[in-house]
């Protein structure tokens, strides 16, 4: 994909046990496969493409139900550490896509797959007049997830530069500005214990046409369509422009952006998986130590058993 192809997927195979995906199909980690790094070109990336996964459908849903378990317990032991304060950690997945591209399904069949106390999820739509009284990431700080925690946002601060560029909202010094200040932002996040992983869902225009026609198709669909997805549809270059502007402006080791193929709504849903897995398992967080003597505690409930 992109810069991408031309880089860590040459060379040897990774060992299975060197990454969390090599258990369940990958050949390589997703994080490497799907970074956006220095170089990147969007106009190359292949919506229908399923880089580090040679498996069909089928193997594709097979992986993605046989590492939940995984996810889970690592989601679990993530949230049981920050209780105990042993650890500030977190994870924010920030979701960004064209309409169709599937955030709603990433959100229900994957990060729905561990336990909702543990997650933190936030859609951001149009700024209300309150909101705008303030500055762009105002309304971002509050949601973001608190320590132990894994955040979700459907959309996100990016909004404010890509329809900021397309729909020429903001002037060019104030979309100058607006990408320093999340530069920073994200950068002050990184440093205070989160680890953030940012993705855009890449769908190709037909594949979008296609998905559009069926809820216009489906009575059960209507509810989804929304009139105003095609007057956006109708600047896609536009917008396939401000994106790869965004990725290049805020693309950083501290917090990479992953550009997810989504033609295939299966190896979008694995593969933003395996990011999650890959970044918890760098977090690598611990079930906390009890701060009770184990056996005294143990005596005590067979002396109150006895007494039943």
């Amino acid at each position: 994909m992109g810069a991408t192809a031309k880089g860590p997927l040459v060379g040897k195979k990774k060992k299975s046990e060197d990454f969390p995906g090599a258990a369940y199909g990958f050949t390589h980690p997703v994080s490497q496969v799907l970074r956006a790094g220095r170089g990147f070109s969007l106009q190359d990336a292949d919506p229908g493409a399923k880089p580090g996964f040679p498996g069909k459908k089928s193997d594709g849903r097979k992986a993605l139900a046989a590492a939940d378990e995984r996810l889970d317990d690592l989601q679990e032991r993530l949230f049981a550490q920050a209780r105990s304060g042993d650890d500030p950690a977190r994870v924010l997945l920030v979701l960004q896509a064209m309409d169709t591209a599937g955030k709603g399904d990433i959100v229900r069949h994957v990060i729905g797959t561990v336990d909702p106390q543990g997650v933190q999820l936030h859609g951001f739509k149009a700024p209300t007049a309150a909101e705008k009284r303030h500055d762009f990431l105002w309304r971002i700080e509050r949601r973001l997830p608190a320590a132990g925690m894994i955040g979700v946002f459907d959309r996100s601060h990016y909004e404010d530069v890509l329809i900021g560029t397309v729909r020429s909202l903001a002037a060019p010094e104030e979309l100058e500005r607006r990408y320093g200040a999340i530069r920073e932002f994200e950068q002050r996040l990184a440093d205070a214990g989160t680890r953030i992983i940012k993705v855009m869902l890449h769908i190709s225009p037909e594949e979008q046409y296609q998905r559009l026609a069926e809820r216009l198709d489906r009575p059960d669909k209507y509810w989804k369509y929304n009139p105003g997805d095609i007057d956006e549809r109708l600047l896609w270059d536009e917008y396939m422009q401000a994106y790869q502007r965004a990725i290049r402006e805020t693309d950083a080791d501290h917090a990479p952006w992953y550009v997810v193929p989504a033609n295939r709504k299966w190896y979008a849903r694995v593969a933003v998986q395996h990011l999650l897995l890959e970044a918890l398992a760098g977090i690598d967080p611990q079930w906390p130590a009890a701060d009770f003597d184990v056996e005294t505690e143990r005596r005590r409930l067979e002396d109150d058993r006895d007494v039943d």
